[in-house]
């Protein structure tokens, strides 16, 4: 399995980026996929998560109303939409799977629920 982050980059406070992940090496339908990110000295966190099938997303507080999560499944490929970017989003940004289950609602968050993980791709906001 491989998930490979792209779309990462400098951008103003304000601003916007899109990332994508693509996933190859799985039945990506699927899956559920998640975004988390990890800053200097920080653990990593839970951004934002979508289901394999229903459509169902859940965010982080913090990116609630500025970031939209969404997958194209003929692409194998879960995008992360972030605008009004802040100084406090800059952050490695990390792709991850989960075999799709019943648990969604309450693994979505869950770092240790996730078994697959991409490499990331850095985000970094200038104030």
């Amino acid at each position: 399995v491989q998930l490979q982050a792209s779309g990462g980059g400098l951008v103003q406070a304000g601003g916007s980026l899109r990332l994508s992940c693509a996933a190859s090496g799985l039945t990506f339908s699927r899956y559920d996929m998640g975004w988390f990110r990890q800053a200097p000295g920080k653990e990593r966190e839970f951004v934002a998560g979508i289901r394999w099938i229903g459509g169902n997303t859940g965010y982080a507080d913090s990116v609630k109303g500025r970031f939209i999560i969404s997958r194209d499944n003929d692409k194998n490929t879960v995008y992360l939409q972030m605008n009004s970017l802040k100084p406090e989003d800059t952050a490695v940004y990390h792709c991850a799977a989960r075999s799709g289950d019943s648990r969604w609602f309450v693994a979505f968050r869950v770092v240790s629920s996730y078994g697959y993980w991409g490499q990331g791709t850095q985000v970094t906001v200038s104030s």
